[in-house]
């Protein structure tokens, strides 16, 4: 009976933590690998450079760096307050979606044989956790009233 209470009280309270905790950690990763952009001293930048580079080359990569790393802030920032799950999951899978290109734009950078990633490319395919924690913060919002028209 120990055993069945003691289970019974650990799933309890990992239910309670589980969204806090998500968010908190989704809060580190982008805020800060986001400044780390905002001050140029990401190891990430070569990477997002090369990919810059054959998708998107309109202004100076350096602008483009800074605005997208005050982008990863923002999700950051938004994972921390309670009632901007609708807004801040879609911008995650924006940046999920710009994230995983290198996996297929940009393959002799992301793999270095069948199924194999480099380094470059498990630090992309680790999102996949990232997008788990989002889904799980997402199942836990509530569902939006909708308000039924009026009778004339």
């Amino acid at each position: 009976m120990f055993l069945r209470t003691f289970d019974s009280e650990i799933i309890h309270a990992f239910r309670k933590l589980s969204v806090p905790v998500a968010r908190i950690g989704l809060f580190m990763v982008f805020f800060w690998f986001g400044i780390l952009k905002i001050l140029a001293l990401s190891p990430a930048s070569p990477l997002v450079q090369n990919l810059f580079e054959h998708t998107m080359p309109i202004m100076p990569f350096d602008t483009f760096l800074v605005a997208f790393g005050v982008f990863e802030c923002i999700i950051g920032i938004l994972f921390l307050i309670r009632g901007m799950e609708r807004i801040v999951i879609p911008l995650l899978f924006v940046h999920m979606l710009t994230t995983i290109m290198p996996l297929f734009l940009l393959p002799e950078v992301t793999w270095s044989g069948f199924l194999t990633p480099t380094l470059e490319g498990q630090y992309i395919i680790k999102n996949i956790v990232i997008i788990a924690a989002a889904i799980g913060i997402a199942a836990h919002v509530h569902p939006m009233k909708v308000r039924s028209p009026k009778s004339s």
